[in-house]
Parts: C-alpha cells; structure tokens; sequence
C-alpha cells in the first residue's frame, strides 16, 4: 500500500490558505489588568461584550488532561456537525471528490456531503451491522478521501468490530473518521488511544450525550497535530461562543456527576431492554453500545403513532436501509422509562 501523505488530500485552496488572524490570535492576556482597545468591541461590561477566546485555551487544559492527548490534538466545533462539515471542506474537492458512510448510520454525512458537493458513495453494513470490507474497498478510488464509522452505530447501537476499523485504517490512504458520540455508554476504549499509531485516523465525540450539554452544542475532533493544524485554518475565529466555554468548562469539571449518570443510563438501557424482549409486538431487541435500544416490531408506523397518542415520543427508524419495522427508544429516567413499558404494555 502507497504510504499515507497527509498533504495530497488537502484541497489545493486550503493548502495555500493563509488562516484568518483575530484581535484575540494576536495578543493573549497573561492575567494582568489590560485596557483592550484591539477589536472593536462595545466596552461595557456585561459579560458577553468580549469576543471568546478562539482556541479555548481553558477548555482544552482540561479535555487534554482527562483524554490523555495533547491540546494541539484537538479542535472544537459548534456542534459535531460544524467539525464533520470542516472536514468536507479541509479535504474535499467539490464536484470531483468521493466519501463512504455506511448506512444504516448517521444522517449528516450524507447531508454534509450533499452540502458540499461530494458524492456519498453508501455501502451498506452487513445483516449484523458491520462494515463488509470487501465492498468498502470496492467502492475506493483514487478521489475517495474520507470514510465514516459511528461506532456505537446509530441507529443500531453497536459497536464497530475493531479488527474491521484497523484493517481500514491500514489499507485506506483517506482519512477514517471515527464519530463517538455514544462512546461512553460502551464500555470500550476510544480510538482517542490509537491516535499515535494512524496517521490517518479522526475521531469525533460530542458533550451532548453523556455529558448531558446537548444545548450549548459542543463538538470535538481529535486527531493529529498535522490534521487538527490543516482544520484551523478553515473554521470561524469565534466559532464557540463564551456562553458555551463556560458552561462546558463546569459540566466537565464535575466527573463524579457526569459517571453517575453515565452508569445509570447504562443500568436503565440493561432493565428496560430485557423488559422490551418480552412485549408480545416486539420481535427483536437489538444489543445496545449506546444510550437507546433499537427493537424490530410487528408495524412499526402503527405502533409509533399508538405510543405517541399516550404522550411519549420515540423514534421510528424504518425508514433507514436494513431498519424495515424498527422503533428506537432513547433511555430516559426511571420514570420515565416506566411510563414507556406502561404503555407498550397495553397497545394490542
């Protein structure tokens, strides 16, 4: 195999990009007591007249620490999606490059690709919802430049075979963009630990899920320094607000609270997915990775509108490929999730 050359996958345009400087790129208070006349902000004081710092530099002393990477390994974006979307524009050439996802599985790579002018090209995963390797290769040519994994899967759950990832990892000259979202609920290490042994690995998590921070809309990227260097070019200065920086920096301060929800979610997922095996409409309860459960039912339309009509909103998935009759059921609280068994409990 050709060896991996970060520099032939950068769009020529961004390669020659000179990144955007602001105010605060070009000085850095220290701590002492300064009078910032640099950027043209309003003066008075009220909390939010600053710009935010726009490498948050606080935020990543702490990420870095309790992820075990270097700061210079990491960006963070508006939300996942803005970090997927920077990686369509770093490394895609628009109207001539390709991507892989693997459906069933998240919805934006297709939409980001569609964005960005990218053909999507789907291979589906296997009855088992994993990669089938053979097609993948089949489907990469020289234009392929970046190839999806969300492992836990969503919307089945799961987890990717490792043995499936590496041998990606080591025969594809793209980038292998691992979306951990759901990485936490699992049990197994992130590829975050891998990160020193692939060049050409890019992993994604999220504050929005275990972290329970889905409102203030921060995302991550882990890669390389080389990688994470490319994409600083391309994002906004500011692209994560103040108000986000500060209530990201609590939520990750308090660990203790984060795991203990961590573990009860995970408790919750166990109880309620052996309770779903044995309601009558219910065929099969797939393992779970992740905060949901998928399940495969009799007439998944009917039975979604029938646990609507009693106030509890799921999800139906049957329109994704190999998902025909499936409904998806995010873990809530006890009482919550006691309040779905109430009602699949009484449907005919």
């Amino acid at each position: 195999m050709e060896r991996f050359d970060l520099n032939k996958l950068v769009r020529e345009n961004v390669r020659a990009l000179r990144p955007y400087s602001s105010a605060r790129d070009e000085f850095v208070s220290k701590g002492e007591t300064m009078i910032f006349l640099d950027a043209n902000e309003n003066p008075f004081d009220n909390g939010v007249n600053r710009y935010p710092d726009p490498h948050q530099r606080s935020l990543k002393a702490v990420l870095a620490e309790q992820k075990g990477v270097n700061e210079s390994q990491m960006l963070f974006g508006n939300g996942s999606d803005e970090v997927l979307d920077l990686l369509f524009r770093a490394f895609c050439e628009p109207n001539r490059d390709n991507i892989i996802s693997l459906p069933p599985t998240y919805g934006m790579y297709k939409v980001l690709a569609g964005t960005n002018a990218i053909e999507n090209r789907e291979v589906l995963l296997n009855e088992d919802f994993q990669p089938d390797i053979e097609a993948i290769f089949a489907r990469i040519d020289s234009n392929t430049k970046l190839l999806f994994l969300c492992s836990p899967n969503n919307p089945t759950g799961n987890l990717i075979d490792d043995k499936k990832i590496e041998k990606l990892l080591g025969n594809f000259n793209g980038l292998v963009v691992i979306d951990e979202a759901y990485i936490d609920f699992s049990g197994s290490e992130s590829w975050i630990e891998k990160l020193h042994d692939y060049p050409n690995l890019v992993v994604t998590q999220t504050l929005s899920k275990a972290y329970g921070m889905a409102a203030i809309r921060l995302g991550i990227c882990y890669a390389s320094e080389e990688i994470i260097t490319i994409l600083k070019k391309i994002k906004p200065p500011y692209n994560v607000n103040e108000l986000t920086q500060k209530e990201a920096l609590r939520g990750m301060m308090d660990r203790q609270k984060v795991q203990e929800q961590v573990e009860t979610i995970i408790a919750e997922r166990n109880k309620l997915s052996k309770a779903l095996a044995n309601i009558p409409f219910i065929a099969k309860v797939y393992d779970s990775d992740a905060n949901f459960i998928l399940a495969k039912v009799d007439a998944a339309d009917e039975r979604y509108q029938q646990v609507l009509n009693e106030g509890v909103v799921i999800r139906n998935r049957s329109t994704q490929p190999l998902c025909t009759n499936t409904l998806r059921f995010t873990i809530g609280t006890e009482l919550e999730n006691d309040r779905l068994l109430e009602v699949l409990k009484t449907l005919d």
